[in-house]
C-alpha cells in the first residue's frame, strides 16, 4: 500500500531561497513497492486511493492542500501555510500501447508517455532516450517535476513549438476525496487514449477542449495533478552556436525574426540558396550597465540524429553562457561583500568574446542546472514586436530606480494553447533579469520595489505584457491578472468554479491565488461547462 510520512514543519523555502514562508506539516508519500503490487496501475491507482485520504482529512479540517514539486519556482506560488505534498517520490511509469489510442485519435502509441507527477524532466529526458525519443522543448535545466513545469508554464526558447505543456495531451487530476473525483481530460478535438485506459488508471473521463487548456496552467489549483501523458518525438540533435554580432542586427531579428534576410548568418547553416537558416532557438544577452555595440546571442538548430557526435558536454558544462545566475554568482563569489562594487563591475564587459560551438540532444544540451543557492529572477512577456521598446523601458527602470545586480537575456518562444499561459503573444519574447538577491539599503530598492516599477513602467508606455508564475514579481500590485490576461482570466476562473466543489476549490487555493484574485467563484453558465464535447 502507498505510505505517507507526516512531518511537523514551521517554515519552508525554494530552491534559490525565495522564502522563508510558514508552514505547518508536510507529507511525503511512496507508492506500494513492486513486491507488494506488482502491476503498476495497481500501484498508480492505490496512491491515488492515499492521496484522496490526505483530500478527505484536509476538508474534515477545513485546512489547505499544496503539492510540491522540486522547489524550482522562485515565487510563492507553490506556498500553503497549512500541508503541502512532496510529490518528487511518485515516478511511475505507465505503459501507453496501440489498443490504448482512442479511435479518432491521430496519435501514434510510440510517441505518447504517461508518467506520474513527481518525474523530473532529467528522468523522463532518460525514459524517452531509452526509446529513442525526446521532448519536444525543455526549461534552461532539468530538475523540475513535469507536474510543476506545466502549472507554471515552463518555457523553452522552441521559437515554432512553444512550451512545456504545449506537448501535453492528457491530464489526471484528483479533485477531492470521493471515488469520482479522479478525473482524465483531454481535448475533445484531439483525443489521445480510449475510455478503457482511463478506466485502467481508475479515471472519469472528460474530453474538453476548454477545460483542458485551462487546466495546463493550472498554478496547482485544478486540484492534485497526479499523472501527464506527453507527446515525444523521435530523438533529435541541436548544434549549438554561441557568437557576438551587432546590438541591431540582434534588435531587428528580436522584432522581425526574420532570420532569412537578416546580415546575421552562419556558413554552416544556411539554404541551398545561401540564405540563413532559422534557428530552433534564439537568445540574446545583454548587460544593462553597458553600452556594448555588440551583443551575444546563443542559435540553436536541429539536426537528425546520427552517431557518433562529439561529446557535447565538454563545451556545454564550460561555457559561461549556459546558466546566467551561475556566471553572475562566480563574480559574486569573487567579490563577496559589496553589491554595489558587484554592480560596478557589470559596467565593464564581464560577458567575453566567445565562438563556442557544441552538438547533443535536448537533454544533453539542457542540462543539469549548477547553481542552487539565493538567486532573483524577473521574466517579462512581450509581444516580440515590442522588443526593442520594451528592452529600452526596462533598462532605463534598471539603471534610473536601480541599480539591480542583474544581467537581462530574451528568449522566444511560440504562443501558448493554455489559457493563462505568459507565452500569450504569437511570438513571445520572454525578457528574463536573473541574478543575485541583494538587500534593500539606502542606494538599494528592494526586489519587490523593483518588480513594482517594472509593471509601472510597461503599462505607462502602453507595452502589452505577462508574467513568469514561477519567477520573482510584485504580485500584489492592483488588477494585475486582468491587465494581463483580461477575459481569458475569467475563463481559467469559470471552469475551476465548475470543476471544483466549493470545499475543495477552498482546499487547493493558498495565499499566491488569492493575491492574484484567481481564487473566487465565479458566476457559470446554466450548461455543464465541464461535459465531454
Amino acid at each position: 500500500m502507498a505510505t505517507t510520512t507526516t512531518y511537523p514543519k514551521t517554515t519552508w523555502t525554494t530552491l534559490h531561497e525565495n522564502g522563508v514562508w510558514p508552514l505547518k506539516q508536510l507529507y511525503i508519500t511512496n507508492n506500494a513497492g513492486s513486491n507488494d503490487i506488482t502491476d503498476n496501475f495497481e500501484r498508480y491507482k492505490d496512491t491515488a486511493n492515499e492521496v484522496r485520504r490526505l483530500l478527505q482529512v484536509a476538508a474534515d479540517t477545513k485546512t489547505g492542500f499544496r503539492a510540491m514539486g522540486a522547489r524550482w519556482s522562485m515565487s510563492p506560488i507553490a506556498h500553503q501555510k497549512d500541508s503541502m505534498h512532496f510529490n518528487r517520490h511518485m515516478v511511475l511509469e505507465l505503459p501507453i500501447q496501440t489498443t490504448d489510442i482512442h479511435a479518432n485519435s491521430n496519435y501514434d502509441a510510440k510517441h505518447l508517455f504517461m508518467f506520474q507527477c513527481g518525474c523530473t524532466v532529467k528522468q523522463i529526458s532518460q525514459v524517452l532516450e531509452g526509446n529513442g525519443m525526446s521532448l519536444k522543448a525543455s526549461g534552461a535545466s532539468n530538475g523540475q517535476t513535469i507536474a510543476g513545469c506545466i502549472s507554471t508554464g515552463v518555457h523553452g526558447s522552441a521559437l515554432d513549438f512553444g512550451s512545456v505543456q504545449d506537448y501535453v495531451v492528457g491530464l489526471n487530476l484528483i479533485t477531492g476525496p470521493n471515488p469520482e473525483d479522479v478525473i482524465y481530460i483531454e481535448r475533445h478535438s484531439k483525443p489521445a487514449l480510449n475510455d478503457a485506459y482511463a478506466a485502467k488508471i481508475g479515471a472519469k473521463v472528460v474530453r474538453n477542449d476548454g477545460l483542458f487548456n485551462a487546466a495546463l496552467v493550472s498554478l496547482g489549483s485544478y486540484g492534485f495533478i497526479h499523472g501527464i501523458v506527453i507527446e515525444a518525438e523521435p530523438k533529435f540533435l541541436l548544434k549549438r552556436y554561441v557568437r557576438k554580432i551587432d546590438k541591431n542586427v540582434a534588435m531587428k531579428l528580436a522584432t522581425t525574426m526574420d532570420f532569412e534576410n537578416s546580415s546575421f548568418k552562419i556558413d554552416t547553416e544556411v539554404d541551398a540558396q545561401g540564405k540563413p537558416l532559422r534557428p530552433y532557438h534564439y537568445k540574446v544577452f545583454f548587460n544593462p550597465y553597458n553600452n556594448d555595440s555588440e551583443y551575444v546571442v546563443e542559435a540553436m538548430y536541429k539536426k537528425p540524429y546520427v552517431t557518433p557526435y562529439p561529446d557535447p558536454f565538454t563545451t556545454i558544462e564550460g561555457s559561461i553562457y549556459n546558466d546566467l545566475i551561475n556566471l553572475l554568482i562566480k563574480i559574486s563569489q569573487k567579490w563577496p561583500k559589496s553589491i554595489p562594487f558587484f554592480i560596478k563591475r557589470l559596467e565593464k564587459s564581464i560577458l567575453p568574446a566567445v565562438n563556442e560551438v557544441s552538438i547533443g540532444t535536448l537533454y544533453e544540451t539542457f542540462w543539469d542546472a549548477q547553481y542552487k543557492g539565493p538567486a532573483f529572477a524577473v521574466s517579462v512577456g512581450i509581444d516580440h514586436k515590442d522588443t526593442k521598446k520594451a528592452l529600452k523601458v526596462l533598462t532605463d527602470v534598471t539603471l534610473k530606480e536601480g541599480p539591480i545586480p542583474g544581467i537581462f537575456a530574451m528568449r522566444f518562444i511560440k504562443q501558448s494553447e493554455a489559457t493563462i499561459s505568459f507565452a500569450k503573444f504569437p511570438i513571445t519574447c520572454m525578457l528574463e533579469i536573473d541574478g543575485i538577491q541583494w538587500k534593500k539599503t539606502r542606494k538599494l530598492l528592494s526586489l519587490q520595489e523593483y518588480g513594482t516599477h517594472v509593471i509601472e513602467a510597461l503599462k505607462k508606455n502602453n507595452i502589452p505584457f505577462t508574467l513568469h508564475w514561477g519567477k520573482n514579481a510584485d504580485w500584489d500590485y492592483p488588477g494585475l491578472v486582468d491587465h494581463m490576461f483580461g477575459a481569458d482570466a475569467q475563463t481559467w476562473m469559470k471552469f475551476r468554479t465548475d470543476l471544483l466543489s466549493p470545499a475543495m476549490a477552498e482546499v487547493f487555493s493558498n495565499d499566491f491565488l488569492k493575491r492574484v484574485k484567481l481564487d473566487a467563484p465565479v458566476a457559470i453558465p446554466p450548461e455543464d461547462w465541464i461535459v465531454s464535447l
